[in-house]
């Protein structure tokens, strides 16, 4: 059985989600695909090639909002192969495209996962509801390939030492109306200091900083510890920061070595963006707040005392 990782290419980058998920498909038998959407770049080939990839599809997109094209391109590539399985990560353009893809092929989507498992040629996912409290196992059925999107972070992208893989391109595909649609400028957010989802430090602020000024001191902490700067929803449904600092289920999902929580309560949305961080620190006046219950060290006090005086200890070091 073969599988097929999408990867979206479109801001001329190497998608990491792709990379990610290339590092856990490449463990099951069978050759491994990757469909790159958007401009061609022999780096982000390479890559794919280097994280386990036997070849790549290229649609290139040009000014094209690219989603129905891509689903199209993808459903007339599956038919007549033993791709048993098509994997997507969470970004605005795998979800348009993997809806697209379930449609066409009649497949339900596989979403939220944080596993794969093959078994006998039958796929199926791992994914966490309630609030990821709870992990159930869901098993795909039926004839045709499985449509599966995976959480970021879920894997680590791990390089195989595989070579170059072979390149086709691929034509892009007449949808009628559903094409029509085209990109007419692009705007990228300006952002200062480490990215928020490869940091290895993240510092998030909650709604216990009590407002937009106090930020200041979550900033400075991180700046000081070269980490990046978080936040919860509550936070940027206020206005505080920008939403793209967002962590949490509606958010951005973080794997750090270390995060620390300041003024975080602990509520499930922003828990599970970043529960697997590997040392959680909580700094938080309510001993009873759920964050602690979740944290490698919890500091009872008040966040505004507590983060400047560890920001004059770390400027004295």
């Amino acid at each position: 059985m073969a599988q097929l990782v999408f990867a979206d290419g479109t801001s001329g980058e190497v998608s990491q989600s792709a990379l990610e998920s290339l590092t856990k498909v490449r463990s099951f038998q069978g050759t491994t695909g990757v469909f790159h959407v958007g401009p061609a770049s022999d780096e982000a080939f390479a890559a794919y090639g280097a994280h386990g990839a036997d070849r790549v599809y290229h649609l290139a997109t040009d000014h094209a909002l690219p989603a129905a094209q891509a689903a199209a391109a993808i459903a007339s590539l599956l038919d007549g192969t033993d791709v048993g399985m098509v994997v997507f990560s969470m970004g605005n353009l795998d979800r348009d495209v993997a809806g697209r893809l379930s449609a066409r092929l009649g497949a339900p989507v596989l979403a939220n996962a944080v596993d794969i498992a093959v078994d006998g040629g039958n796929v199926s996912v791992t994914n966490e509801i309630l609030g990821g409290t709870t992990r159930v196992t869901t098993a795909a059925t039926g004839d045709g390939p499985a449509v599966v999107v995976a959480r970021p972070k879920a894997f680590p992208a791990e390089p195989s030492g595989g070579g170059t893989p072979e390149v086709n391109a691929v034509d892009m595909p007449d949808v009628g109306h559903a094409g029509a649609v085209t990109v007419t400028e692009r705007h990228v957010e300006e952002s200062q200091g480490p990215d928020l989802e490869a940091a290895n430090v993240v510092i998030s602020g909650g709604r216990g900083l009590g407002g937009a000024d106090k930020f200041e001191m979550v900033q400075e902490l991180a700046s000081l510890l070269g980490g990046a700067v978080g936040a919860t929803r509550a936070v940027v449904d206020s206005g505080w920061v920008p939403y793209s600092l967002q962590v949490g289920q509606t958010g951005k999902t973080v794997k750090p070595d270390v995060y620390i929580a300041c003024g975080i309560s602990g509520a499930m949305q922003h828990v599970v963006g970043m529960k697997d961080a590997s040392t959680i620190i909580a700094i938080n006046k309510d001993p009873e707040a759920p964050i602690f219950g979740l944290s490698d060290l919890g500091i009872v006090g008040d966040v505004h005392k507590v983060v400047p005086a560890l920001i004059e200890a770390l400027k004295a070091r």
